[in-house]
Formats: structure tokens, sequence, C-alpha cells
């Protein structure tokens, strides 16, 4: 069986915290900031955890980690 490779796109964009849990940044947080609300501007500020929908998939990319 050959290795699986880390999916290098992934790996930027998702962390795996001490206790395994996925934690990803919020899209949208960048550019037109003006036009966005205060709380909306802090909630993607701070990082969020992968869904669980997306975690089986997101962990089969980032392969051995």
């Amino acid at each position: 069986m050959p290795k699986i490779k880390t999916h290098k796109g992934t790996a930027k964009r998702v962390k795996k915290t001490a206790t395994g849990k996925l934690m990803r940044e919020k899209a949208f947080g960048n550019h037109l900031l003006a036009k966005k609300s205060a709380g909306r501007k802090r909630n993607s500020a701070r990082a969020h955890s992968v869904s669980k929908g997306d975690t089986a998939s997101v962990k089969r990319a980032l392969g051995g980690k």
C-alpha cells in the first residue's frame, strides 16, 4: 500500500488541537468589512470547529497527522 499524502491546502486551513478537535477559520472576514455588523465580524474572527459531517473527510485529507 502506498503512503497517504497530506492534502496541503487542507493542512494550511485546518489545525488539530491537543484534544483532537479540528479547528478552522471562517470565510468572508478579510475585506468589505464596513457593511458587515460588529457581531458578524467578531464571530468570524475566532476559530471554529469543523462540522461533524465534514470531520471524516478532513481527517482523511490530513493523512497521517
